[in-house]
């Protein structure tokens, strides 16, 4: 049975070095998750058509405190401000409702934190409407949750990540061609 922490919990957590969040403010605590905010970078795809086999072209642009506007049709990469994860918990990651109502979404597939985790988050990012965005705004909320059984570190390819990072799914096809 999987069990969600409360805010309470993830404080206590934190304190106790079981859950990292770098930089954390314990204003941010809700009844059962920290808000994170939106960091400068925003990166999005250069081709019309992307190849899973190749590296992907790609675009970053940082942001100034004056946001940028995200249009409808593309694909943007985002960061997370903070560093989040832990060793002890598996974690997912939500847009908060008021960012969910303008339109944007943050993480609609790949929500899932494995336990031992540990980097500023990648969002993936769409907006049914031209949505202006800010450096540093609120725009999710990440839930930690107990695990039952063995855990098993995360040590994925993102492993290590600063910062956002486009897909890496291309290093599995090289992988195929090394192994033949």
């Amino acid at each position: 049975m999987a069990v969600i922490l409360t805010g309470k919990d993830i404080h206590r957590e934190v304190l106790a070095n079981r859950i990292h969040i770098d930089d954390y403010d314990p204003e941010r605590l809700e009844p059962n998750s920290y808000g994170f905010r939106l960091s400068r970078e925003i990166i999005s795809y250069d081709d019309d058509v992307i190849d899973s086999r190749t590296p992907i072209a790609s675009t970053t642009t940082m942001m100034d405190d004056d946001g940028m506007v995200l249009l409808p049709g593309r694909f943007y990469l985002g960061g997370t401000m903070e560093t989040m994860g832990s060793a002890h918990y598996a974690a997912t990651l939500y847009a908060c409702r008021s960012v969910s109502t303008l339109g944007v979404w943050i993480q609609f597939s790949a929500p899932l934190g494995h336990s031992g985790a540990l980097f500023p988050w990648t969002l993936e990012i769409a907006v049914a409407a031209p949505v202006r965005v800010y450096p540093g705004m609120i725009i999710g909320k990440l839930a930690f949750w107990a695990m039952q059984g063995d855990t098993i570190g995360y040590a994925g390819r993102y492993t290590g990540s600063r910062s956002a990072v486009p897909s890496r799914l291309s290093l599995d096809a090289e992988r195929a061609v090394t192994a033949r």
